[in-house]
């Protein structure tokens, strides 16, 4: 019985063999004169119908367009013939797979690199829109969900097919079909996949297992064949024996456990060394001979080097003076009688990196802005615009008259002493810290409120509401 179940099985290969050679016709890839099977046809279909249309408008159009689509005919052609044989074999190997869909990958990727190098031409949004989706040719290695990777890569294309659209809608209405051409090709393999490879590549079940000889010839590519598979690993290094020849590694060691084996009497080769050669014991020896080199102290400190030279600061010279509608105060160093007369309602004042000085403004004037200044006092009478304090640190200010609007933004330490016609001022500030307001009393005596520089942010349900906290003492 067991004869008579293995003559069945090879009859039935045998004529799975025949009907794959009957359904082929003959040919090579079942693409001239036998039949095909229903999805390659259905394939051919779309070839004829949607592709065949965006190839004759690629060519009304000219230039990179055309070339363009020469390459994708090629590509489509050759998902063709990967087709045919898949409908006629067995999947494969992985690595025979992969031979078999070169040719495709090859132009897929010729189509896109002609992309790159012409993204000067007038028809780059065309190429481009053809370079991002042509990856969709890569359905037949997806599994289970082919259809919507081609959706996938679609949409990946939308932005330049739309520019496009936006470019010659109102010029040239070629190009718009174009577009349409090509959007139907995707939409056409989407229904093609649905309809014979919902779950991925349909391979014949009978046929015999594709191999890498069905795929056609590689066309030459360009760089350096592969290199070949490196040799086997060296044998392990013999660890038993010496590096010399013979057993002579052997007659060591035994001479070695000999001599280890002699007991006390090992120690008769050994030279007796008297009192007063020992170095220990007669300290004249100590100065004799070569100096033993002492070992590394343990976490010994490397030696201090010298300060590098600081590099000298580059000093400005002062200025105060009226440029323009701006009086600039700058530079300025220990200056404690910085006045400005006879100022008008159109100028501004702009103090900018001055230390340990103090300036006073008479008059009425715009603005007045004091920037990366330390240890700065300020007086002004009155400011119709705004007061800015910005990047400073230890600054003083005193109004004399009337502002509307104090800033302090990036400032540490600042104290506004504001008079009894400034009491309605409102005061901006953000990243600064230690900001006092001075308010005066009836008394004359100032008191010191602190502007908060910690809040709370609750959601109320409708809107976010800060409030500043108190830190309790």
């Amino acid at each position: 019985m067991a004869e008579l179940a293995s003559l069945v099985q090879r009859l039935e290969v045998a004529v799975s063999r025949l009907e794959s050679v009957s359904g082929q016709g003959g040919s090579a890839g079942g693409s001239s004169g036998g039949a095909v099977s229903a999805y390659v046809e259905a394939y051919d279909a779309i070839l004829n119908s949607a592709m065949a249309e965006y190839l004759s408008l690629s060519k009304k159009i000219g230039g990179d367009v055309q070339k363009h689509a020469d390459m994708m005919e090629r590509a489509f052609k050759a998902q063709r013939q990967f087709l045919a044989v898949a409908s006629t074999s067995q999947k494969p190997s992985d690595d025979v797979l992969t031979r078999l869909l070169q040719p495709t990958s090859e132009l897929i990727a010729e189509v896109q690199q002609f992309r790159e190098k012409n993204r000067s031409s007038q028809l780059f949004n065309h190429l481009s829109t053809v370079s991002e989706s042509v990856p969709a040719l890569g359905w037949v290695a997806i599994a289970p969900k082919p259809g919507p990777y081609v959706k996938e890569m679609q949409d990946a294309s939308m932005f330049y097919s739309n520019r496009v659209l936006k470019d010659y809608k109102e010029k040239d209405k070629t190009h718009v079909d174009w577009v349409k051409a090509y959007v139907a090709i995707w939409t056409d393999m989407q229904k093609y996949i649905k309809d014979h490879h919902t779950t991925g590549l349909a391979w014949s079940k009978t046929g015999p297992v594709a191999s890498g000889s069905a795929a056609p010839p590689k066309a030459p590519a360009g760089g350096a064949p592969p290199p070949p598979p490196p040799g086997p690993p060296p044998p392990p290094m013999d660890l038993s024996g010496s590096s010399g020849g013979g057993d002579s590694g052997s007659d060591n060691r035994n001479a070695l456990f000999a001599a280890i084996n002699q007991g006390s009497t090992i120690t008769k080769g050994l030279k007796h060394v008297s009192d007063s050669e020992k170095t220990h014991k007669n300290p004249n020896l100590r100065n004799q001979g070569p100096q033993v080199r002492a070992g590394p102290k343990p976490f010994a400190s490397p030696a201090a080097r010298p300060a590098a030279a600081a590099t000298p600061t580059r000093t400005l010279p002062p200025v105060l003076e009226l440029d323009g509608k701006k009086w600039k105060v700058e530079n300025q160093e220990g200056a404690q009688g910085l006045v400005i007369n006879d100022t008008e309602l159109k100028q501004v004042v702009y103090a900018y990196k001055c230390n340990k000085s103090t300036l006073q403004v008479k008059g009425k004037i715009n603005s007045i802005t004091v920037d990366n200044c330390k240890k700065m006092g300020l007086v002004f009478d009155d400011v119709v615009g705004i007061v800015e304090i910005i990047n400073c640190k230890d600054v003083k200010v005193q109004v004399m008259g009337k502002v509307p609007t104090i800033s302090i933004n990036k400032t540490d330490g600042c104290h506004v002493y504001l008079s009894k016609d400034s009491l309605s001022c409102e005061i901006v500030s953000a990243k600064s810290s230690e900001m006092n307001i001075l308010v005066p009393g009836n008394d004359g005596d100032f008191t010191e409120c602190p502007v908060p520089e910690q809040f709370k942010t609750v959601w109320d349900g409708k809107k976010l509401v800060t409030t500043a906290t108190e830190i309790a003492g």
